[in-house]
């Protein structure tokens, strides 16, 4: 009985790889193993999924050097779960560690699904609304805890458009200390004001609270970000609904 479980595992498992691999634009690598056996996938469950992944692109540009994820006991679609498919019927709650190297963040914000996603935010500033259009931006992971940034935005108040560049070093939020802004530079442009400073602080402490991200079927909240040189190491939250068909992962 054992060698006939594992068998029905390594196929579940053969079949659920063949599914995620074909929602990517490439992978160095993936594993999946789903730990369960013919009489739990009749009765609907799996005693849990382990993924791990190396190298994995999806939409063109958007890459992950490395994610792992193990989650407990799961309820799946019987049926579909006899033909290799995982569909849920209740969501999967976890913890994911992702890792993402300078260079993936970098061309991720070139990418056109990025910045599609990038719009014009505005402030208001005493009762003056002040709204900013992203041109372009860079991340730098120097180490040390600390993310650099260097950007060009179009600046528009009272009427009036304007380029404005700017560095920035911050320090992400831990355990132990709030988020922090070490330095702000303009580098391009005649500058900003106090009262826009201000309220650009305000927006940038509400983007950084904000509870959670929702992309297709999958919530995530950010729980630890470590920054290494080069690195950025995230631990997130992870609730899946259902796992996105390929067709809805790869459509621009």
């Amino acid at each position: 009985m054992p060698n006939e479980h594992r068998l029905e595992e390594q196929f579940l498992s053969q079949e659920a790889e063949k599914q995620v691999s074909n929602q990517l634009d490439e992978a160095e690598e993936i594993k999946i193993d789903v730990k369960t056996d013919l009489l739990k996938i009749l009765q609907g469950q799996a005693d849990g999924v382990a993924i791990a992944g190396q190298g994995l692109v999806i939409k063109e540009d958007i890459r992950v050097q490395e994610i792992k994820l193990q989650t407990d006991s799961i309820a799946i679609n019987p049926f579909s779960a006899l033909f290799g498919q995982i569909e849920l019927n209740e969501p999967i709650n976890t913890i994911a560690r992702v890792i993402l190297t300078e260079v993936d963040i970098n061309r991720a914000l070139t990418s056109e699904f990025v910045r599609s996603q990038m719009q014009n935010f505005e402030l208001n500033v005493d009762g003056e609304i002040v709204s900013f259009e992203p041109e372009e931006i860079q991340v730098f992971l120097p180490g040390d805890g600390k993310l650099e940034f260097k950007g060009k935005v179009q600046l528009k108040e009272m009427g009036n458009t304007r380029p404005l560049a700017y560095t920035a070093i911050a320090r992400p939020r831990t355990n132990s200390q709030p988020a922090m802004l070490e330095a702000f530079n303009c580098t391009e442009g005649e500058g900003i004001s106090i009262e826009l400073t201000t309220a650009l602080m305000q927006k940038a402490k509400e983007l950084m609270n904000i509870p959670s991200f929702k992309w297709q079927e999958i919530a995530f909240s950010i729980k630890n970000l470590e920054v290494q040189k080069g690195t950025l190491i995230l631990m997130l939250e992870v609730q899946v609904k259902q796992i996105p068909p390929s067709s809805s992962l790869i459509s621009p």
